[in-house]
């Protein structure tokens, strides 16, 4: 701890605070003193911005005629805090506050240095059109990208402190007059009662704001991408950002939020018409083709054309177990490639993925351990799962596929239709901070956006 005067002269507040801070050695406790004139500084030197700390406070000291006009000065500087009780000073002084005393007097001043406040660049949700740069680490900045792209000034940033161990700042964001009451009066309670000892990042606060991690729909959206933001405030919805954090959450959703692309408001009418019908398509095949295909080959092959059945059933000669086996291996065997794919270094994943897909496959088929069509099969199910656009979805349907597989390879067909039934009937009845999880949302953007209603 570094210190330049007799501790007696320092004022018992600091010293209190710097002995419940030791004994870690940033600690700075430091004397000003020039011509009768003294103040008292603390802080944490790894997390205070010295640079601006010798021009906002230090300069500023010795410049001023008296004790009383520096005093005046910290009181009408922009980044000063309200000073509570010594347990707020003392996490304010970890966020990289300056605690400055004079005479009768104790200043707050927030002077922290971020080291991660640049703009980043739009890694999960990324289009050719449309914001290329999402947010940033540093909540300041991340608001400033909102403020910037919605100047309205019924937008509205309410500041709260998560109650875990991290005490981060959290912020809702939303539009004053197009905001769902009801819906924020939810998400403050949620975030109220959170009771979780760390909370490590946004996509961790999703989790707990869904009310439970078990929960294999998501009840949030997670993104990164500014317009989306910008479109759902304008939307009436509420936006959550952590501090630390280049994500944000959007609350209220319903399912059919996750399946749009921002790009789609970059398109022609018909363009986005065709997209999103592919996309939907591509759900459509993702959870359903894999029991589908055990269900028709295995249950009841008679609904193929009999050139196709021949056909199938030519592809299966040799393969030493049933269709539901074959397909369950498979399907198992896509998830490892996803996963390492994902997990691994850009250019190390795609040869993992090249030698994974072609060669094993390939050399599967050669030893009749697999068929021809079930590759196919495969494959257009892994590539149909990356059309969806929002990642906390695609991970809900790589599960969801397996609870269908079951249902097929016990009942056949019929219980392909019944787990699809309750798939439906399980989203009919979730709700998303008092929205119907499967509310039709059946408006025009202008509609959506509340374009002509004033």
């Amino acid at each position: 701890m570094e210190s330049s005067s007799e501790n007696q002269q320092t004022p018992e507040l600091l010293l209190k605070l710097a002995q419940q801070l030791s004994p870690t050695k940033d600690i700075v406790q430091t004397t000003l003193q020039v011509e009768g004139k003294q103040a008292y500084m603390l802080y944490l030197k790894s997390a205070v911005d010295e640079i601006v700390l010798h021009k906002t406070v230090v300069r500023p000291f010795y410049e001023t005629s008296s004790i009383e006009v520096y005093a005046s000065y910290l009181n009408s500087a922009p980044n000063k805090k309200e000073l509570a009780d010594e347990q707020s000073i003392l996490i304010g002084l970890t966020r990289g506050n300056v605690l400055i005393a004079v005479p009768q007097q104790y200043f707050l001043l927030e002077i922290r240095n971020v080291g991660f406040d640049e703009v980043q660049q739009i890694t999960l949700e990324p289009t050719i059109h449309g914001a290329q740069l999402g947010l940033s680490e540093s909540l300041e900045v991340s608001m400033n990208v909102i403020r910037q792209r919605y100047h309205q000034p019924s937008l509205v940033f309410d500041t709260m402190e998560l109650k875990d161990q991290s005490n981060r700042a959290i912020a809702l964001v939303y539009d004053k007059v197009l905001v769902n009451p009801r819906a924020l009066q939810l998400i403050r309670k949620r975030l109220e009662n959170l009771d979780f000892p760390l909370i490590l990042s946004t996509g961790d606060l999703q989790l707990y704001l869904n009310g439970s991690k078990k929960s294999l729909f998501p009840s949030c959206l997670l993104t990164e991408r500014p317009d989306r933001l910008v479109y759902n405030i304008s939307s009436g919805k509420i936006i959550i950002m952590v501090d630390g954090s280049p994500h944000a959450v959007i609350a209220p959703v319903v399912f059919f939020d996750f399946m749009i692309s921002m790009e789609d408001m970059y398109h022609g009418y018909w363009i986005s018409l065709l997209t999103l019908f592919l996309r939907y398509s591509g759900l459509f095949a993702c959870v359903v083709l894999p029991a589908l295909y055990v269900g028709v080959s295995s249950y009841t092959p008679d609904v193929f054309r009999t050139e196709l059945a021949l056909t199938v059933a030519a592809s299966r000669i040799g393969v030493p177990y049933p269709s539901y086996i074959e397909v369950f291996f498979m399907l198992i065997f896509i998830e490892f490639l996803t996963e390492a794919s994902i997990r691994l270094p850009t250019p190390i994943s795609a040869t993992a993925t090249t030698v994974g897909g072609l060669i094993l496959g390939t050399a599967a088929v050669d030893a009749a351990l697999t068929s021809n069509i079930m590759i196919i099969v495969v494959s257009l199910v892994a590539v149909s799962t990356f059309v969806i656009p929002i990642n906390e979805l695609g991970f809900a349907v790589r599960g969801l596929r397996f609870i269908l597989l079951l249902y097929t390879t016990f009942f056949g067909l019929a219980g392909l239709a019944i787990g699809l039934l309750g798939i439906v009937l399980f989203l009919a009845n979730k709700e998303s901070f008092g929205t119907s999880y499967l509310k039709l949302g059946w408006k025009s953007r202008k509609k959506e956006l509340g374009i002509g209603e004033k």
